[in-house]
């Protein structure tokens, strides 16, 4: 009964996420397969041009730059969040959340006025005596990385936070009684039990990054175009929706790959997590 009762309850929502999520994506693969010049046409035009390859390397070098870069930052403020007195600690959670108040678009045009030529970053610089002449910052792949990191480390430090807090302080307190140093415990300790929370936080940083639109067209323009882009222009622009949804086939394989990498090495981490 229980059994019955649990399926009954979400039935609505599976029926939500077939109709407008699986079947859309599965009729846009399954019509890339449906072309007269050949079953695997669409892809071969694809991986056939250096452009469209160049593309998918950079927004593959952009999406593991900002995942890698995120992982970082994002487990060093969640240590400290963690580690935190109550009240401090609520303030720095709401210090992280606060930036996920803003739509992404204000976010990225934010760093447009920190970037510019006559951006606050370069007038600084010139009135400090660094340089005389104004840097070029945006439209580099610098930019738009250094915008998605600002982007998703809230995500990172929100998804860890909670993973470091149920770490017991009596595990830390018994490895530093054994004699082992702040790094040994690291490593053998605190890391190993994060572990969970960094695939969660790497799967949601890397797709989110993988698969952004606004910022990259913001910050990066068409010299450093990224596979949502150039979807969007094939759709949008070209009216080549079969093109456009090829692009969107290896973006949904490339994903999926690439996350089961990334569980697959985090179970090597950590063998809790099989």
């Amino acid at each position: 009964m229980n059994r019955f009762a649990g399926w009954t309850l979400s039935t609505p929502a599976t029926i939500l996420v077939v109709v407008f999520l699986v079947l859309p994506v599965a009729a846009t693969i399954t019509a890339t397969f449906m072309e007269s010049a050949g079953l695997l046409a669409p892809y071969t035009d694809f991986f056939s041009s250096g452009f469209r390859r160049t593309v998918l390397w950079r927004t593959l070098q952009i999406a593991l730059a900002t995942t890698a870069i995120s992982l970082v930052v994002g487990f060093l403020t969640a240590y400290v969040v963690a580690r935190s007195p109550g009240r401090i600690k609520s303030l720095l959670i709401i210090a992280a959340v606060f930036p996920l108040l803003t739509g992404v678009v204000v976010r990225s045009f934010a760093w447009l006025i920190i970037l510019g030529r006559n951006g606050i970053l370069n007038n600084f610089l010139i009135s400090i005596g660094v340089t005389d002449e104004p840097f070029s910052m945006l439209y580099t792949q610098g930019s738009v990385i250094v915008a998605m990191v600002y982007l998703f480390v809230p995500l990172m430090v929100l998804t860890l936070v909670g993973v470091l807090e149920n770490i017991p302080d009596d595990l830390i307190q018994a490895s530093a009684s054994l004699g082992a140093s702040p790094s040994a415990t690291f490593r053998q300790v605190v890391f190993p039990l994060a572990v969970p929370g960094l695939i969660v936080g790497a799967v949601l940083v890397f797709t989110g990054s993988f698969t952004s639109y606004a910022t990259p067209q913001l910050l990066g323009g068409e010299s450093q175009m990224v596979m949502g882009t150039l979807m969007y222009q094939q759709a949008m622009v070209a009216f080549d929706w079969v093109t456009a949804s090829t692009i969107a086939a290896i973006m949904v394989v490339v994903t999926v790959a690439i996350v089961l990498l990334m569980t697959r090495v985090a179970r090597r981490l950590n063998p809790m997590t099989t």
